[in-house]
């Protein structure tokens, strides 16, 4: 399976923000549509991700302030992303390997979408589920 794969079931949709936005801003938007990460964008060009743990770890254990910090002050500018045939197995690692929680899906310098670590591990858990079942059924016969 690959992240193409994922973001067909679990949807294209991803939202952005100006790397001159408060993070207040980020914060209600993240909140707004239930999501732990913004991709960060000049135009069309990404030129970052906002997290949760960035705001944690860079705003409020710092004491900073959400209404007057610009997000180009917290966000990650180092972006890890995958290319849409990486396949899942490949993201995990790579997010694992780099400790992060989610990888923008990139090709031709286009964003085509965002994934999280759980949507690729439920994706690897249902690969697995199915690859047990069909050993199942061949070791109990039900393919005969």
């Amino acid at each position: 399976m690959t992240v193409q794969d994922v973001l067909r079931d679990k949807g294209k949709d991803f939202w952005t923000i100006s790397p001159d936005a408060k993070v207040i801003d980020a914060l209600k938007l993240m909140s707004e549509k239930d999501i732990g990460a913004l991709i960060v964008t000049e135009g069309r060009e990404l030129v970052g991700i906002l997290s949760e743990r960035d705001y944690a770890r860079k705003v409020m254990l710092r004491g900073k302030s959400s209404l007057d910090t610009p997000v180009k002050e917290i966000m990650t500018s180092g972006v890890y992303y995958v290319d849409p045939e990486t396949t899942t197995q490949e993201c995990l690692a790579l997010m694992t390997k780099n400790r992060i929680r989610h990888l923008p899906v990139m090709r031709d310098r286009k964003i085509h979408g965002i994934v999280s670590i759980g949507d690729v591990v439920k994706s690897v858990i249902s690969q697995q589920k199915i690859a047990i079942d069909h050993l199942e059924s061949y070791i109990t016969g039900k393919y005969l």
